[in-house]
């Protein structure tokens, strides 16, 4: 008996080593048909640009020249289609990135800003392709411990339409911040905002469970933490993290360099930017195509790093 059951779970595992081979081959498969069939890849990112602001606020700096140039340079080397953005000041200080990114060979014409409570620093999308069905989130609130907060900086939910044929859902989001308040505690609010996030996710895929989507930004939180459980989701609507690593030539893939931000009261390393996706999207995802940048001096620029991620879109004529 000991050598059947021992058999029937050798079997068992690998059948289902066998199965996930042939799935990864599938999808590569597919994925090579799509660009056969004149796909494209479409880059999506995310970054926080530290107070990106053209004039101070009352308790912000405006970002000194030399690190608004390092910011742009991080974004042309990533050479995003899309790009979200956290701690973004003025509207006039995102067309000033905007101009200064197609200066350097990289034209996304298209832009959205959110403004939610939070009045000094926003979020935003710069895209290559047009941004429709424009649905901000600017008034979401909740109640913790008897008192009404809101979600400061918003939400920003969009589609972005690669081609006649093709569009995907785009949710970003800059979750509060990891510093403690006097309101209310910082990761209980962190976590009513991370819920309120994945209603909005559930909405567009109760709506059509098939949907394209990426949820990303600075979600201020580790991977096993309530706020990214709650935003991840479970069962057949849970979205997948693409998990960018910094590439590193002859690295072992288990000591991946994912981390996206230096805190440096603590001199801590820490991820807590994400790109999760739908697991309609996922079929698109392109695995090689998503890395996190890892640029020498890139905390002239901010105290995150960006990440991206690749997808292949179809173009079908």
């Amino acid at each position: 008996m000991r050598d059947v059951t021992f058999s029937s779970k050798f079997g068992s595992l690998a059948s289902m080593f066998v199965n996930k081979r042939v799935a990864a081959l599938a999808l590569l498969l597919w994925q090579l048909a799509l660009a056969a069939l004149g796909g494209q890849i479409v880059r999506v990112a995310t970054f926080n640009v530290e107070n990106f602001l053209d004039v101070a606020a009352p308790t912000r700096h405006a970002k000194p020249p030399a690190a608004q140039a390092k910011v742009a340079e991080s974004i042309l080397a990533l050479k995003p289609d899309v790009i979200a953005l956290q701690e973004m000041g003025s509207t006039n200080a995102l067309l000033s990135l905007q101009a200064r990114l197609k200066a350097g060979g990289l034209d996304l014409p298209f832009w959205n800003e959110v403004e939610a409570s939070d009045t000094n620093i926003h979020i935003a999308v710069l895209s290559r392709f047009p941004l429709t069905e424009l649905r901000p989130h600017t008034n979401e609130s909740f109640l913790l411990d008897g008192r009404r907060l809101p979600v400061r900086r918003g939400f920003a939910e969009l589609a972005v339409t690669v081609n006649s044929n093709y569009q995907f859902t785009l949710i970003t989001a800059h979750l509060k911040s990891r510093v403690p308040t006097p309101e209310a505690d910082e990761e209980e609010w962190r976590y009513q905002e991370a819920l309120i996030l994945r209603r909005i996710i559930d909405d567009r895929l109760a709506a059509n469970a098939d949907e394209d989507l990426i949820a990303l930004g600075d979600f201020n939180d580790l991977t096993d933490s309530k706020p990214i459980r709650a935003i991840a989701g479970r069962g057949k609507t849970a979205l997948f993290d693409t998990r960018p690593a910094e590439r590193i030539d002859g690295a072992d893939p288990a000591r991946r360099v994912n981390w996206t931000h230096y805190y440096a009261k603590q001199d801590v390393f820490s991820r807590i930017d994400y790109i999760f996706v739908s697991k309609a999207m996922k079929r698109r995802w392109l695995k090689d195509e998503t890395y996190a940048l890892g640029l020498p001096d890139w905390g002239a620029a901010s105290d995150h790093r960006p990440i991206v991620a690749g997808f292949a879109a179809p173009d079908f004529k």
